[in-house]
């Protein structure tokens, strides 16, 4: 399949010096330990997706609930038919999308993946990551490796090495550096049980692409259970310390108070701290590593503009409503 021979040319393009810490955290993994890693959307923390007592480690290190399941990341599509019952829909979306920004969720193999892995769901999310060090880390291990972002539950993900570091190095054996990420928000999740895809979680890979990609219509989730199949939905996430306010650029505060901006156009006021983005996927790559840096400003506000609900711009506009708690 064009997804396997996509994944097996990212692995050979790997650095000496990569391929040195990808063995290390590969033997990491496989004696239950935990490696943060990158892909191209953010840092994860991953661990064997098979083995319970790895997973719940990633769940005490992260101060995750345990009903929020885990993504589980494969390097092959042969990988993720061992997981989860793959349809016709998948195999096209797998097709066009791996390895890249999509997670797909299916009916699960429940004597295959433990509970704990899914969250007690009879369903699993599954995606195959377009990074280098990420494939390399699933293939070596050769295991499936559940992982969400490489954070403290709640906190804007991390998408560079030193933020992982910072929050949560000493609680973990290896942190892999690959980098700044690519695309900065987590992936788009698709829900495939049905008749039609349904979008749980907006992200990389856009409403339009997905119906291009199937030539039929992908419907937005009408009811709240089937949203939690998704990780990433049921809790506040990527909250700074700050409070952060959603708003237009002409509803910012017009006096000089202390507050900090951040948006691709200038507010109506006088920001202690102004943050411009050149377009909606800088600011989506950027983000949160700027409301992360916005903790140490000194300011006692963020108002952050709302983006247009298009492409990459309805992944930013999701992510925007759940740090401010909307």
């Amino acid at each position: 399949m064009k997804a396997n021979e996509r994944a097996k040319l990212k692995i050979q393009s790997l650095t000496l010096n990569e391929t040195a810490e990808v063995e290390k955290g590969a033997e990491i993994i496989k004696r239950g330990g935990l490696v943060a890693f990158p892909t191209e959307t953010v840092y994860g923390l991953g661990a064997n997706a098979l083995n319970a007592a790895a997973v719940a480690s990633i769940y005490e290190t992260k101060g995750r609930p345990s009903d929020n399941p885990l993504i589980l990341h494969v390097s092959s599509v042969e990988m993720a038919a061992e997981l989860v019952k793959i349809n016709d829909m998948a195999i096209a979306l797998m097709e066009k999308f791996w390895p890249g920004p999509l997670s797909v969720v299916l009916p699960v193999y429940e004597d295959k993946v433990p509970p704990r892995t899914r969250g007690g769901l009879d369903t699993a999310a599954v995606r195959m990551p377009d990074a280098a060090i990420a494939l390399a880390l699933i293939e070596k291990s050769g295991i499936p490796i559940a992982a969400p972002s490489a954070n403290i539950s709640g906190r804007p993900s991390p998408t560079d090495a030193e933020t992982i570091r910072r929050e949560i190095g000493k609680k973990i054996p290896l942190v892999i550096d690959g980098g700044e990420t690519k695309f900065g928000v987590e992936s788009t999740v698709v829900d495939l049980t049905g008749k039609n895809a349904v979008i749980l979680r907006p992200g990389g890979v856009s409403k339009e692409m997905l119906e291009a990609a199937l030539a039929a219509k992908v419907l937005l989730p009408q009811d709240q259970n089937i949203i939690k199949r998704s990780p990433g939905t049921r809790y506040r996430h990527y909250a700074p310390l700050l409070p952060l306010r959603l708003c237009k650029a002409g509803d910012t505060p017009k006096d000089n108070g202390n507050w900090a901006w951040i948006g691709t156009s200038h507010p109506s006021g006088n920001p202690k701290v102004k943050v411009l983005f050149q377009n909606t996927g800088e600011y989506a790559k950027e983000l949160f590593r700027t409301l992360r840096k916005l903790e140490e400003s000194g300011t006692e506000i963020i108002y952050a503009e709302i983006p247009d609900d298009k492409g990459i711009g309805s992944a930013l506009k999701d992510r925007l409503i759940r740090a401010a708690g909307e």
